[in-house]
């Protein structure tokens, strides 16, 4: 299946999308990116569906060829402090907040969303498979967030962060249970239920 530019006939609609909700370390990231009527992207797609090579391949290009784009990250004190689905948000919030122009409407991937001042939304459920602006900001938070967690696996080997990139894989909950967590976990997220396992 073909996916659509963006959602509305706005020239200027936003594709927003998020990575790393659903770890146990490391920072929340979210994109946003507006692409223009002629975008040639040739292998776009959700970041999901696609591997390492190919999403860095892509990287550049959504960069290139895109009006705008913007990256937010909220790491995990912050979503300790308000909870992931808040430091989501607001994420998201930043990187729209971050593009240099300014969109008329945002098309979000997902089923919620805290609006953002003065602009228009539509939430949409597995957008990142829908809709070319939403994969675009899929492969941008996808691939910041990759390099940050693999960055951060040179400094705590033993989590294996090059590989599991802070998802909570049965390696990464006994890395805890052995090692104990360090700052970059996130401590009131998951993180207890998970060491129950082990204990």
């Amino acid at each position: 299946m073909s996916l659509s530019l963006r959602a509305t006939s706005q020239l200027l609609e936003a594709g927003v999308d998020e990575a790393g909700r659903g770890c146990l370390a490391g920072p929340v990231v979210a994109a946003a990116v507006i692409l223009p009527e002629e975008a040639d992207i040739p292998g776009l797609n959700d970041s999901k569906k696609l591997n390492h090579s190919q999403r860095m391949a892509l990287r550049p290009l959504v960069e290139a060829q895109a009006l705008a784009w913007g990256v937010g990250i909220i790491g995990p004190e912050r979503i300790d402090e308000i909870n992931i689905l808040n430091a989501t948000y607001e994420a998201m919030h930043q990187a729209i907040g971050k593009l240099k122009v300014v969109p008329v409407q945002l098309n979000i991937d997902g089923n919620r969303f805290r609006p953002y001042p003065d602009i228009p939304h539509l939430c949409q459920i597995k957008g990142d498979g829908r809709f070319l602006n939403i994969a675009a900001a899929s492969i941008l938070a996808k691939t910041y967030r990759d390099e940050m967690m693999e960055a951060l696996h040179e400094k705590f080997p033993q989590y294996a962060w090059d590989s599991n990139k802070g998802y909570p894989t049965k390696a990464h909950r006994a890395a805890i249970a052995e090692h104990g967590p360090t700052e970059h976990h996130r401590m009131s997220f998951r993180l207890e239920k998970q060491l129950e396992l082990f204990s």
